[in-house]
């Protein structure tokens, strides 16, 4: 296929050029691969179901599964490993010269979280983060969001020799969730001997592999033989300050759309994922919703009945699961929030991951050999 993306998997067919191959962008990148001539730019060859993430830090072999080749379900399509530079009103510039022409663009980079470009890499990445974990007799994690919290569940479950602290900057665990939920994650990390620090910061400035005595905004000094930053990573719209796009960005860095999830003031151009300024907690079902909504939206334009589209709708409350450890999890739903086994069923033992390769159209469990 040439450089302009001319060739390939239909000539007829409109170009879709999909940048991002997060949740979102897969997910879009599978739905239109038989419908249009789609072109799917990520910087790695993989798709990582980002929620399998923390269980992978400490179990390498559950990694197997939440690592999956683009090729495994992106079969019908272009597959452009390089990070995406630049973007005309035709075309997307990609850091390895080619120059991609579209008919719709597809926006979906979500966070600025740079990984390993191959899938092998990446497994050894897990395998490497497991070591620290087991040689180490204490453990500092940073960041009491989700991540923070799920992670010491995680470590306090495997390894429960592990003298673990966790410090948080703000006044409550999960803050993006109710209190109760907040109390009930707390209790049931002090009942596992978690040192909990809150309204604390860590000053990570001159931190480096080897750093084993941490300063606290407060003064204290944690000692600790490994640490884990759990504090989230910003959008990953840098890229686009340099673009056409720029001036679509909100102040936050994310790109304002519209209700049919184009992006305001621009017919062609989509953007899904955590890179959408909707107000919504930015979590796995909330980009597959989107993905769902953007892949149907472009099929009624290119069969002429954009009177059909679709509009996205948040959900109207917040329902959400954190796992703590294998077996139990704090779940916050429209009217009760509740800790225990019963979430934990609901989430902890496959983390959606099995969920999301079915989305794939992948067996939930049988992982091919590579």
């Amino acid at each position: 296929m040439d450089e302009h993306g001319g060739g390939g998997c239909g000539g007829g067919l409109r170009r879709v050029v999909v940048v991002g191959g997060g949740i979102a962008g897969s997910l879009l990148a599978k739905s239109l691969q038989f419908f249009a001539n789609v072109t799917l730019i990520d910087p790695k060859e993989y798709l990582e179901i980002p929620y399998g993430s923390l269980r992978s830090t400490v179990e390498p072999s559950f990694a197997e599964r939440s690592l999956i080749k683009h090729s495994e379900y992106f079969s019908n399509g272009r597959l452009i490993t390089s990070p995406a530079v630049d973007i005309t009103e035709s075309q997307v510039l990609v850091a390895d010269g080619r120059h991609v022409d579209f008919d719709f663009l597809v926006v979906a980079t979500g966070h600025d979280h740079p990984l390993p470009t191959t899938r092998d890499h990446r497994l050894q990445h897990y395998r490497e983060e497991n070591e620290r974990i087991r040689e180490a007799n204490s453990i500092l994690i940073v960041g009491g969001g989700p991540s923070g919290v799920e992670l010491a569940g995680e470590i306090v479950t495997d390894f429960r020799d592990k003298a673990i602290t966790l410090v948080h900057d703000g006044p409550r665990l999960l803050e993006f969730m109710g209190p109760k939920a907040s109390d009930k994650a707390l209790k049931w990390l002090v009942s596992r001997r978690v040192a909990v620090k809150l309204d604390q910061k860590i000053d990570l400035n001159n931190v480096s592999e080897g750093t084993k005595t941490f300063g606290s905004s407060k003064g204290e000094t944690i000692r600790a033989d490994c640490h884990f930053v759990c504090t989230g990573q910003p959008v990953g719209s840098a890229w686009l300050h340099k673009t056409m796009l720029k001036i679509n960005l909100d102040r936050h860095g994310r790109l304002m759309v519209d209700g049919t999830l184009r992006v305001k003031g621009r017919n062609n151009v989509f953007a899904i994922g955590d890179i959408t300024d909707i107000r919504e907690s930015k979590q796995g079902e909330s980009a597959k919703r989107q993905a769902k909504v953007a892949a149907k939206n472009m099929k009624m334009i290119m069969v002429g009945k954009e009177s059909k589209m679709e509009s996205y709708r948040p959900p109207s409350s917040t329902t959400a699961i954190v796992s703590l450890g294998r077996k139990q999890a704090v779940a916050q739903f429209s009217l009760t929030t509740i800790a225990g086994t019963l979430p934990g069923f609901i989430k902890s033992r496959d983390l959606f991951v099995g969920k999301a390769r079915k989305h794939l159209g992948l067996h939930p469990t049988f992982v091919d050999s590579f």
